[in-house]
């Protein structure tokens, strides 16, 4: 049996089923250790982070869960201030040739109408997408090497990039697809995708493998590799996720911190996102039948911690959950978000919604009722994509987000393209309360700042220039 080793590249070693065994183990015990949670907390204050037992042990704890809350909050203030980053999915494809036993798509499932989109389709797609108001997007699809071979994702990649209808344009394009070889993910990097994002669905091998009897998801070191071949091909924002639900939540916790450590550890920077899925009804699916379902005050703790133990990460929720969740996770550290989604191949260029969504979406609501919900709520509503054009990627962005100073930039970009929003998207309800907001925000920073700021609004409102910082 291999034994754990943080800083070596295999999944059998930095993702030892034993070792995370044994430091589950070790949290629960410290769990009731009054001494050792109060320590555990005196470090959270830091705003530095806390190791994957620290964590888990507050996890399985009953601290007070308001102070956990707003140590949480502050942590995402500090951070990255009260902007929200938008974005929405793009699924391509349903075909599949894998049979996970949570996903609608799974081969066995006969009753799915399947699709994959032309490129003139995915034009029609993204200029639907565009008149909303997005500016980046996720691409998602299914894992079948004949239906959606590598070079049919980046013919997809080059066509989205190119559109550019009125006022819209995709400025950054995270791509969620299966593991593929280095050289694939050389290919991605060359075609200049921003974040890579897998989600391990569970990070216990015994209940992977049986929840992925067949195809090549089945294979659970090739899955949990993946980043590391992906970081070792140029790659470097990647975006972890597990699926809550499908195994003993304080199992996958411990075992997703201990990923990011690894990432951290060999490659100087930790991943650039954290989703947090839950399990959906979808066709085929019950999800009653799966025993590990999560409980809202649990998923919520969850969140909170994960923003408290890796504070640099950008954590995402989606519209899979509903607007009352959403709206308790804003509070705890959540600074991404999806709006207007859908979850079916073709969904966004047609009035009618095709019948093949991969789960159902809890947040129906547009993009402009987003908008403005959140600045309802005191957020900034955000379509920066400044980091990624201004080569703030990977270690030189965790570099600047560990130090505070990622603000500096989040709160100018988000205000000038919420302006841009404002000039070519919003209803007039959301036009209205944006140009208060925008007021508001230019009223808090220093008068060189707000100089700045302004002289960029004024070209963005000549020219429909967005000239970030």
């Amino acid at each position: 049996m291999e034994k754990y080793d943080l800083h070596s590249n295999k999944a059998s070693c930095f993702m030892n089923q034993q070792k995370v065994d044994e430091n589950l183990q070790k949290a629960i015990s410290f769990s009731k250790d009054d001494i050792y949670i109060n320590e555990v907390i005196k470090k959270a204050k830091s705003m530095q982070g806390l190791e994957p037992i620290e964590a888990t042990a507050l996890l399985l704890s009953n601290v007070d869960i308001i102070e956990i809350y707003k140590l949480a909050q502050d942590i995402k203030d500090s951070y990255y201030g009260n902007r929200i980053v938008l974005f929405a999915p793009l699924y391509l494809s349903n075909y599949c040739v894998n049979s996970c036993t949570y996903c609608p798509y799974h081969v066995l499932n006969k009753t799915m109408p399947r699709k994959k989109m032309s490129q003139d389709e995915i034009k029609k797609e993204v200029i639907a997408l565009q008149d909303m108001g997005h500016k980046r997007i996720a691409l998602e699809l299914g894992e079948d090497p004949v239906h959606n071979p590598i070079e049919y994702v980046l013919e997809s990649i080059d066509t989205i990039y190119g559109i550019h209808h009125k006022s819209g344009a995709i400025r950054r394009l995270n791509v969620n697809i299966a593991a593929t070889t280095e050289e694939n993910y050389k290919l991605l990097h060359t075609a200049q995708i921003g974040t890579y994002i897998l989600f391990q669905e569970t990070y216990n091998k015994q209940n992977y493998e049986r929840l992925h009897p067949r195809g090549p998801k089945h294979n659970y070191d090739y899955h949990t590799e993946a980043m590391d071949r992906a970081m070792s091909a140029g790659i470097e924002d990647v975006g972890l996720g597990v699926l809550f639900g499908l195994h003993n939540y304080a199992y996958e916790f411990i075992a997703l911190l201990m990923h990011a450590k690894h990432l951290e550890e060999l490659y100087g920077a930790g991943p650039h996102t954290i989703s947090v899925p839950r399990l959906r009804p979808a066709d085929g699916i019950d999800v009653s039948s799966f025993k590990n379902a999560l409980p809202d005050d649990v998923f919520l703790k969850i969140i909170a911690l994960l923003r408290i133990s890796v504070p640099y990460t950008g954590l995402i929720i989606s519209t899979r959950e509903s607007k009352s969740i959403r709206e308790k996770a804003l509070k705890l550290g959540i600074s991404q978000i999806s709006g207007g989604s859908k979850t079916s191949v073709g969904g966004y260029s047609t009035l009618i919604e095709p019948d093949n969504a991969q789960f159902e979406i809890s947040d129906n609501r547009t993009l402009d009722e987003v908008v403005y919900w959140l600045m309802e709520n005191g957020y900034i509503p955000s379509f920066c994509t400044s980091c990624y054009g201004n080569n703030r990627q990977g270690v030189d962005f965790m570099d600047i987000c560990k130090a505070k100073q990622i603000g500096q930039f989040c709160t100018p970009n988000a205000i000038i393209t919420l302006k841009e929003y404002i000039n070519n998207y919003a209803s007039p309800k959301t036009k209205e309360l944006g140009n208060q907001m925008l007021q508001k925000e230019l009223e808090k920073l220093s008068d060189r700042r707000k100089s700045s700021i302004i002289k960029r609004l004024e070209l963005l409102n000549s020219s429909g220039e967005v000239k970030f910082f």
